[in-house]
C-alpha cells in the first residue's frame, strides 16, 4: 500500500494546558496511511498561513509577524538556521532551489537555497503579499490591496539585470483582500490556469498567461483558502461560516473548455460539500491528496479534520495540535528526480560577490561510462593510456561534415571537367570549320 505522508504547522500558544501533547513543537510530521501516526516533530516555530514549505531535504517555516524564516534538516532532524530578512515575512513557497517569500511592505524576495543569491523586487504591492504559487516558468503573488501580479521566474533569476523587476501583467477584478491562489500543473499556454479567492465572497479562474477571467464563483460567505485537486478538475474552497465547497471544473455545464458558458456569466455556489461544528470553525487550511480522494483540513480550535471525497461522508477528527493549525500540505509520493541535492543551505545576502553553489550529485542510475571509469581510477589507466597512442598513430577519421564536403568538392570537379571537355570540343569543331573554307 501507498504511504501517504503529510506536515502541519501551528501558530500560537496553546489553547488548553494539556500534558499529553510536547510542549514547543511548532511542525508535525504525519503518517495518514496505512495507520494514522506522527513520525517526528520540530520545535520553536510559529508559522502563519501559507507560510511553511517543504523540500526533499528542507523545512522553510516563516514566523508570525517576524522578519525571520526558521529552517530545519529533514535530513538530520534538526533546526539548521535562524535566517534573517530585512522586512517581516507573510508567505512564502519553493520552486526547486529557490524560495519564493512575500513581504509585508508588498515585496517579493527570491533566496537561492544553494548559492546564498537573494533577489528583491520593489513593492510592487502597496500592501502586503497575503499569498504566493509558482510554477516553473511563473510566479503569482496575491495581496492585501487586492491585485495579483504575474511574474516571469526566469527573469526574476536573471543574472546581471540591471532595470528594475516589474510583473508581467496584473489581475485586478477582485475587490477585497486575496485569501488564497492555487495554480494547475500545467504549462502550456492554451491549459493552463489558476484560481484565487477572496473577501469579497468570490474565486476567479485566470489564464494567467492571457490575464483572461475565464470563470467568476460567488460565495455565500468570504472563502479563507482554497486548493485545486491534483488533476486540476476540481477547486475546494473553505468559507468563513464554516462550510466547505467543491466544485467540478469539468461536470455536466463545465466551467472552462467545449461546452462552457461565456466568461462573463457568473456562477452561485450555494450547495456546499460539508459544514464544521462550531466548536471546530472554519477551516484555515486545506490540502488534497495526491489521488484525489481525500481532504485535509486545519482549524483554529487545533484540530486537523479528514474528508472522503469519493464517500461523501461526515469530516472525521484525524489529530487535535491543541493550537491554531495553519498549514497543511501533502508530500509528494513521487520523488524527484534531480540530479543534484542540497544538503546544507547557504544564508542569503544581497552583496554583490562570486556565489559558490553548494549541491550534492546524486549517484547516476544508469551504466557505468568511460569518464566513470577514469574519474575513479587511480591516476591515467593503462588502458586509457594504450587507447590514446593508437589514436595519434591511426589517420583522423573523418567527420560527416568533412566527409560531405570532399563528396562536393569530388562533385563539383567533375562537372568542372566536363565544361572543360565541351569547351575544348567547341573550340576545336570552330577551328576545323574555319580552316576548311
Amino acid at each position: 500500500m501507498l504511504s501517504e505522508e503529510f506536515v502541519s504547522a501551528i501558530c500560537g500558544a496553546p489553547l488548553s494546558s494539556n500534558t499529553a501533547i510536547a510542549k514547543d513543537v511548532g511542525i508535525y510530521f504525519h503518517s495518514l496511511s496505512p495507520t494514522y501516526s506522527v513520525k517526528s516533530t520540530f520545535k520553536k516555530s510559529s508559522s502563519p498561513v501559507n507560510g511553511l514549505a517543504v523540500s526533499e531535504t528542507h523545512v522553510f517555516a516563516a514566523q508570525h509577524e517576524k522578519a525571520y524564516v526558521h529552517v530545519y534538516s529533514r535530513l538530520r532532524g534538526n533546526q539548521e538556521a535562524f535566517v534573517a530578512f530585512p522586512e517581516r515575512i507573510r508567505c512564502l513557497t519553493l520552486a526547486g532551489d529557490v524560495l519564493i517569500l512575500g513581504t509585508t511592505e508588498g515585496r517579493l524576495m527570491l533566496w537561492e537555497t544553494c548559492t546564498g543569491r537573494l533577489v528583491s523586487t520593489p513593492a510592487r504591492h502597496v500592501q502586503a503579499v497575503s499569498c504566493v504559487a509558482a510554477t516553473p516558468y511563473h510566479v503569482l503573488t496575491g495581496s492585501d490591496d487586492s491585485d495579483i501580479h504575474v511574474w516571469s521566474l526566469l527573469q526574476l533569476l536573471e543574472l546581471d539585470s540591471a532595470a528594475e523587476h516589474q510583473p508581467q501583467r496584473s489581475l485586478s477584478n477582485h475587490r477585497a483582500a486575496i485569501t488564497g491562489l492555487s495554480v494547475s500543473p500545467s504549462v502550456s499556454s492554451d491549459t493552463n490556469f489558476c484560481v484565487s479567492a477572496s473577501k469579497d465572497k468570490s474565486c476567479i479562474i485566470w489564464n494567467y498567461q492571457t490575464g483572461d477571467a475565464l470563470r467568476t464563483l460567488l460565495f455565500p460567505s468570504s472563502p479563507l483558502c482554497l486548493s485545486l485537486d491534483p488533476s486540476s478538475r476540481a477547486i475546494c474552497v473553505s468559507c468563513d461560516d464554516g462550510s466547505l465547497y467543491v466544485t467540478e471544473v469539468f461536470s455536466e455545464k463545465p466551467l472552462l473548455g467545449p461546452g462552457a458558458e461565456e466568461a462573463t456569466t457568473v456562477v452561485q455556489i450555494s450547495s456546499p460539500f460539508g459544514a464544521t461544528q462550531p466548536d471546530v470553525g472554519p477551516a484555515s487550511c486545506l490540502s488534497w491528496s495526491y489521488d484525489g480522494t481525500m481532504l485535509l483540513t486545519g482549524h483554529p480550535k487545533g484540530q486537523i479534520m479528514r474528508w472522503d471525497v469519493a464517500e461523501n461522508k461526515s469530516p472525521v477528527e484525524l489529530a487535535n495540535l491543541n493550537a491554531a493549525v495553519t498549514n497543511v500540505l501533502f508530500i509528494s509520493p513521487f520523488p524527484a528526480e534531480r540530479p543534484t541535492k542540497t544538503v546544507n543551505i547557504i544564508k542569503p545576502s544581497q552583496a554583490e560577490r562570486t556565489y559558490a553553489l553548494a549541491v550534492q550529485f546524486e549517484s547516476y542510475p544508469g551504466s557505468e561510462t568511460g569518464f566513470d571509469s577514469l574519474l575513479n581510477a587511480s591516476g591515467f589507466p593503462n588502458q586509457a593510456m594504450e587507447n590514446a597512442i593508437a589514436a595519434f598513430n591511426q589517420p583522423a577519421a573523418e567527420s560527416a561534415t568533412e566527409q560531405e564536403l570532399r563528396k562536393q568538392n569530388e562533385e563539383l570537379w567533375e562537372i568542372i571537367n566536363e565544361q572543360k571537355a565541351l569547351q575544348k570540343q567547341t573550340l576545336q569543331r570552330y577551328v576545323e570549320a574555319k580552316s576548311s573554307r
